[in-house]
């Protein structure tokens, strides 16, 4: 991969020896004027994400590429000292985004050599891409359009062929999943949770002034145990085999299918209703999803209440006017408390690093002394026996 394509691509799997081989260290990187602009362009992709794309500029000249190439990786410390699931989720897909509209461009050849990089086996024959079925069910399953379930693609010998823009799209569920596992990092130095902090504050207002606008592909990871109390109530029924009344249906549904679960993780939730049929169900599902158009919000508060379907509510559902904002909100409260676990872990270390410090000075000290009473002590011996030879010469003479 040329240095043009690093650029571009900076999460291919051999980029990370091109910038090792840079040698340029994170000290450099977060506080070298040299790389000051990396660190500008790296906060306005971070920042870019949240807005809504992320605009790779022309190349220019190799200063550009280094700085851009670069930007990644200091945009990745960004996102993880946010650490904020639905925000790295929407940095994810937005960096995927902005990927694939260059690999649109990019030769046939290429677009096979990617793949392999993301363990894509494909071949290409005039204007399509043949690819095992494994492979297309992997990177497919979180696309919710009815199109891409395997039943609606034509299979040829195990091989599932696709157009280059369908091919490209797949790359770009690839990308986002490899980001998306890039996170979150283990353990990052409070140094550099300490200089990126004026930059996570401004990330942190500009994510939350933004976040009622995103789409419900930034939820993350389904949390059951967050659902509010009608949603619960309505799983507890299903999974208990009892019958739903259809507002009740729809509600949890659309709620379902908004939070992330697939239309396949559904269809199992209801197989063990008594009047279970799974054509008809699969055929309801589909058509909440989208299948005919038109993608079904779950309903507010009000018109829960107006079918009798609000059920268990809590404290948190009197500040709210949504299942959806309650989702949302439990989401908030349960990664501010993660935060603020991380901050209280790292004040702890903090603390003990300080008490380890004052220790070992402690030590110094203590030790400093011994010697200082030894080596007067010494002195002192030294100078009884001096004096007694001066005594003796002097009783000899």
């Amino acid at each position: 991969m040329d240095e043009e394509h690093i650029a571009l691509y900076p999460f291919a799997s051999e980029v990370s020896a091109y910038v090792e081989n840079l040698r340029v260290s994170l000290e450099s990187l977060l506080n070298s004027p040299a790389f000051r602009r990396s660190r500008v362009r790296g906060m306005e992709r971070v920042m870019q994400s949240i807005e809504g794309e992320i605009e790779k500029p022309l190349i220019k000249d190799e200063s550009w590429l280094l700085s851009e190439t670069l930007s990644y990786p200091f945009a990745q410390i960004l996102v993880a000292c946010v650490d904020d699931q639905l925000f790295t989720k929407r940095y994810a897909l937005k960096e995927a985004e902005a990927a694939s509209k260059w690999l649109e461009k990019e030769s046939t050849d290429f677009l096979l050599e990617f793949g392999e990089d993301f363990g894509i086996q494909a071949e290409a024959e005039e204007l399509q891409f043949s690819m095992h079925f494994a492979d297309y069910i992997r990177f497919s399953s979180s696309i919710r359009e009815p199109i891409w379930k395997l039943t609606n693609r034509q299979l040829r010998s195990g091989m599932v062929v696709v157009t280059k823009k369908d091919f490209v799209r797949l790359l770009q569920e690839a990308i986002k999943e490899r980001i998306e596992k890039s996170f979150p990092i283990p353990k990052i130095p409070s140094e550099v949770s300490s200089f990126c902090a004026p930059y996570v504050a401004e990330i942190k207002d500009k994510f939350e002034v933004h976040r009622k606008k995103f789409g419900t592909t930034d939820f993350g990871v389904v949390e059951p145990e967050l659902f509010p109390p009608c949603i619960s109530h309505a799983l507890a029924n299903v999974q208990g085999g009892v019958n739903l009344a259809h507002s009740m249906r729809f509600a949890m549904t659309s709620f379902l299918l908004s939070v992330g679960m697939s239309v396949d993780e559904i269809l199992n939730l209801f197989n063990v209703s008594p009047d279970f049929d799974a054509e008809v169900t699969l055929y309801q599902i589909e058509h909440i999803a989208g299948a005919t158009g038109n993608v079904y919000k779950p309903p507010a508060c009000d018109t829960m209440r107006t079918y009798g379907n609000c059920i268990g509510k809590d404290r948190l559902c009197e500040k709210i006017n949504h299942p959806l904002a309650y989702y949302e909100k439990k989401i908030y409260l349960k990664n501010k408390e993660k935060e603020m676990e991380k901050e209280k872990e790292e004040e702890k270390e903090k603390r003990e690093e300080i008490e380890k410090e004052e220790e070992k000075e402690k030590q110094e000290e203590k030790e400093k002394k011994r010697k200082g009473k030894e080596s007067r002590k010494r002195e002192g011996k030294e100078e009884k026996e001096r004096k007694n030879r001066n005594k003796r010469k002097e009783y000899n003479n």
